[in-house]
């Protein structure tokens, strides 16, 4: 039984690839375990991938799967500016400089809402944020 395969063009970062040659990328970049940039081909080319995803090694499959999983639920994911305004709450909490992080929380208010914040933080900032009310400390 030998199958034959549509060759569809895709289109990845200004070059046009194929559906096999996307998925050969997709499998090697998990061979080699460059999984930020198999995620990136999943992501740019996920309707394809889904239609193809018996030809994905495993691990490719696992990572489809956890991004449709997200894209069902309505998870956004962090912008650099975010993950850089988290980055510096925690270097703030770290040093204890209370100054700093009054004028990130004051400045940059809407991102403590989100609920899944508290896995960015470490727990010095966790502490902080929650006894400054700006943060739900959740009970673990």
């Amino acid at each position: 039984m030998s199958f034959y395969f549509l060759k569809k063009d895709i289109k990845k970062r200004g070059d046009i690839i194929t559906t096999d040659e996307l998925i050969n990328k997709i499998n090697s970049c998990v061979e080699a375990l460059d999984f930020v940039s198999a995620r990136k081909y999943i992501e740019e080319n996920i309707s394809i991938v889904e239609s193809n995803k018996y030809l994905l090694k495993r691990n490719a499959r696992d990572i489809l799967k956890f991004l449709t999983q997200q894209i069902e639920s309505g998870y956004q994911t962090l912008s650099r500016k975010e993950l850089a305004t988290l980055n510096a709450i925690n270097t703030y909490a770290y040093n204890f400089d209370l100054r700093g992080i009054k004028n990130i929380v004051k400045n940059e208010s809407t991102l403590l809402i989100r609920s899944d914040i508290e896995s960015y933080l470490n727990s010095d900032a966790v502490t902080i944020l929650a006894g400054m009310g700006a943060i739900r400390k959740a009970l673990n």
